[in-house]
């Protein structure tokens, strides 16, 4: 019924003459009336097709419920360190991911009674999703901060069983994943979704267990891509997935999934400075955990490719990028510090793409070198010295002690006793001369360069990681052999925002850029 047709009918309901609509205000008001008439029809027209949507979530949640699992774990270890390990990690304010369940409301998770003479036994719970099954068998994926180093876990189905002998198949700090295996028959799997697919505004939904509410199902959209948090490390994958869809506490490990009712996400994080959930939650996206899983399936670990260097976002120090000559996003070489880029890399290298990938950021490069299998020969496209060119490498193995091995603290303590001239005070630094006497203190015999033996604890070379110790070999595009050299290239950089220095130390080389503002980075 077109606009017209209807003031017709309504004025017919009015019970009205023609000839009074056309006087004074009664038109205008009947006009109106009619309007509203027409508002409402399609707001009706409008609810009903979110009926439509309230069916679909109905549909999704049968799809997939009976694949969410509820699971308990008790953990044995020293219950007053954990407490303090979780306090430091987890301060009011800080990105927050929750094991242990709060029903006190204090800020701090819970801890059993009566469980070990010690305390030393902690009870926790999660989430998961059950994402292969095979006759009497199955497999579920969860966080491996729910499942990781537990010494008991127990799953309970959608259908109410209890399973008690789950083992742990294997687990992933550095993506926060883990596989649970278990034995039982009348499973169902959940489909796995490419998440690559997904689009910001598109509607997802959470099940799990938050708060241990078992059975629980929340929607939202999806709000954000390529997180990157922090909360795994300086040396985890992250790759987050944001969603203002409701996860808390307990909706950890369960999976976050498409109106297709496929798994695009496993729920791992939230953002908060209560504890409770804020409207920023985080999945670890699905085509992630889709192949994390079966490398933990199959060998029970996750074998990644390994590079051997420390880098930074050329786009995040823009006066290094002009004073490097760097036009386009890339990943600048800070140290070259094992094989197999020991020999072929070189500080300061601007890494551009890696088998004709572009490469914008860091975590570009290191999800494509973790994701090359050890062996493969890669070309690196790189800009040295201003001129583009390719290295060609073959990736290594990632060794399983990188945590340990690259997070000891550098023995670069200042030492003294070194003949001390010059003061390089807008950057924080006392240099001297490289005498075979000093370079032999700091164990860099043979170098040419400007050594630091003080660094200003407030000033901008400490902060950007010069220590004593450090020999700089050049400023920018200028070769230093002494600390005059060095003192007269820093008076030349006027009002720049930053500099870039090659350092030679006794750990070997690397490429610091020096942000002087707040701006220059």
């Amino acid at each position: 019924m077109n606009r017209f047709k209807r003031v017709l009918a309504v004025m017919a309901l009015g019970g009205v003459g023609t000839a009074s609509w056309f006087v004074g205000s009664g038109l205008v008001k009947n006009v109106q009336f009619a309007r509203a008439v027409e508002q409402v029809e399609v707001a009706r027209e409008q609810l009903a097709r979110a009926e439509d949507l309230a069916g679909v979530f109905r549909t999704v949640g049968k799809a997939v419920e009976p694949s969410v699992v509820y699971i308990r774990v008790t953990k044995k270890e020293q219950a007053d360190d954990r407490i303090s390990e979780m306090r430091r990690m987890f301060p009011d304010d800080e990105l927050f991911r929750r094991f242990f369940p709060d029903r006190d409301g204090d800020g701090q998770p819970d801890m059993p009674e009566g469980h070990g003479e010690d305390g030393n036994v902690m009870q926790g719970q999660g989430s998961g999703v059950i994402v292969e099954a095979d006759g009497s068998t199955g497999w579920i994926v969860t966080n491996n901060h729910v499942a990781g180093n537990a010494d008991d876990i127990r799953v309970t189905l959608a259908d109410g069983r209890e399973i008690r002998n789950a083992k742990l198949v294997g687990a992933d700090p550095k993506t926060d994943l883990a596989v649970i295996k278990i034995d039982a028959d009348r499973l169902i799997a959940a489909k796995w979704g490419d998440s690559r697919e997904m689009q910001k505004g598109d509607f997802v939904l959470a099940f799990g267990a938050p708060f241990g509410m078992v059975g629980s199902m929340t929607h939202g959209i999806v709000s954000g891509f390529n997180r990157q948090t922090g909360i795994l490390g300086q040396f985890g994958y992250e790759d987050f997935l944001q969603t203002d869809c409701p996860i808390n506490p307990g909706n950890s490990g369960g999976p976050l999934v498409n109106l297709k009712g496929e798994i695009i996400g496993i729920n791992s994080a939230i953002l908060t400075r209560n504890g409770a959930f804020q409207g920023v939650g985080f999945a670890i996206p699905s085509n992630q955990a889709r192949s994390i899983y079966q490398s933990l399936k199959d060998s029970g670990r996750v074998t990644r490719g390994y590079l051997g260097v420390s880098i930074f976002d050329a786009n995040k120090a823009r006066e290094l990028a002009e004073q490097m000559g760097i036009t386009r996003d890339g990943v600048v070489v800070s140290e070259v510090r094992d094989a197999p880029a020991l020999g072929k890399l070189e500080p300061a290298d601007v890494i551009t793409r890696i088998n004709g990938k572009e490469i914008k950021t860091v975590q570009d490069l290191r999800t494509i070198v973790a994701q090359t299998a050890p062996g493969t020969e890669t070309t690196f496209s790189v800009i040295r010295d201003g001129k583009e060119m390719d290295v060609k490498l073959k990736i290594a193995e990632q060794p399983d002690d990188l945590v340990a091995s690259a997070g000891r603290a550098r023995d670069r303590a200042d030492r003294g006793g070194a003949a001390e001239r010059t003061s390089a005070e807008k950057l924080g630094l006392t240099l001297t001369d490289p005498t075979d006497e000093v370079l032999g203190r700091y164990g860099v015999e043979g170098e040419k360069g400007a050594v630091v033996t003080r660094v200003a604890p407030d000033g901008p070379a400490r902060a950007a990681g010069v220590r004593p110790g450090d020999v700089i070999t050049r400023i920018g595009d200028r070769e230093i052999r002494n600390a005059d050299e060095a003192l007269d290239a820093l008076s030349k950089l006027g009002d720049a925002k930053g500099i870039g220095l090659h350092v030679a130390s006794k750990e070997g080389k690397r490429f610091v850029f020096v942000p002087l503002t707040r701006g220059g980075r």
